[in-house]
């Protein structure tokens, strides 16, 4: 994967806390100066400007959402002061935090869109194993989002890691994305969530999912996480038209997320799975 593609994964899971720059050029594999300038060739931006502008852009988002805190989304900024955080805040959108949370609209401002770099090769698509599973059930964060602007969904699954591991009824070390689309609106509802086995004293702010019993077709995705809608796209380009099979059920498609997949890196055992509509023999 390429140093730069690692560079915009480990701001996008982790600019929820102070993070440094020689922390994302060791993720990197490079030195400080070489990814600067790499970053800048490849994206067109200033890696500093560009983390810079997406901890101020999510802080922006919160405080349109009405957020009680401001202090509490400056430190999360890696801010150190409120003042700090409002001269930053300032400079960015020219008008304070305090104007932006009474307000609660993000109208007029040009926020930070998240970079979407995928390098996975789209080349030949191992087949998948096919399995019948019993219904199951999710319990996550979710979040809507539109078309072309996926790359949001690294920053709800750096939410949903403070939960994970803590989970009332987590049933595993698992993770699982689920994706819908929208009936009637052109973008898509993306939940980030664990298998658990009751539904009760889970935090207020989760939803929960059942999944139907259903057979699934599963691809192995190979390499890092950032290109899963490659995998996705060879899965439903490559693969279905030649199976013989129907897509259906519930969700549109399911990301299943190993044990030992890391979140730090990326890297680890992930999985595709599509729902059939056909009825197979349960594994």
């Amino acid at each position: 994967m390429h140093p730069v593609a690692k560079a915009i994964w480990f701001i996008e899971s982790h600019f929820g806390r102070a993070i440094a720059l020689s922390e994302i050029a060791d993720m990197a594999g490079m030195s400080r100066h070489h990814l600067s300038r790499r970053f800048s060739e490849m994206t067109g931006q200033n890696l500093n400007r560009y983390l810079r502008a997406r901890r101020l852009s999510e802080a922006a988002r919160q405080l349109a959402g009405g957020v009680d805190n401001i202090l509490t989304v400056a430190l999360d900024a890696g801010y150190g002061s409120h003042e700090a955080f409002t001269r930053a805040f300032r400079e960015e959108f020219g008008l304070a935090p305090e104007t932006l949370r009474a307000r609660r609209d993000l109208s007029g401002l040009t926020l930070q869109e998240p970079i979407r770099m995928s390098t996975i090769e789209k080349s030949k698509l191992p087949a998948p194993r096919i399995e019948t599973l019993y219904a199951f059930t999710i319990a996550g964060l979710g979040g809507d989002f539109e078309p072309g602007k996926a790359a949001g969904i690294p920053a709800l699954w750096q939410r949903f890691n403070a939960y994970f591991g803590h989970i009332p009824g987590q049933v595993d070390k698992t993770a699982y994305g689920l994706c819908t689309m929208q009936p009637g609106k052109p973008g898509f509802r993306y939940v980030a969530g664990a298998r658990v086995s009751r539904r009760d004293d889970l935090p207020a702010e989760f939803e929960i999912i059942a999944v139907p019993a259903q057979s699934w077709a599963m691809f192995q995705h190979h390499g890092h996480v950032n290109g899963i809608p490659a995998t996705v796209d060879a899965a439903f380009r490559t693969w279905l038209p030649t199976s013989g099979r129907t897509v259906g059920g519930f969700p549109d498609v399911l990301e299943f997320y190993g044990e030992d997949f890391d979140p730090e890196t990326g890297l680890g055992r992930v999985e595709i799975w599509l729902p059939l509509a056909d009825q197979m023999t349960k594994s």
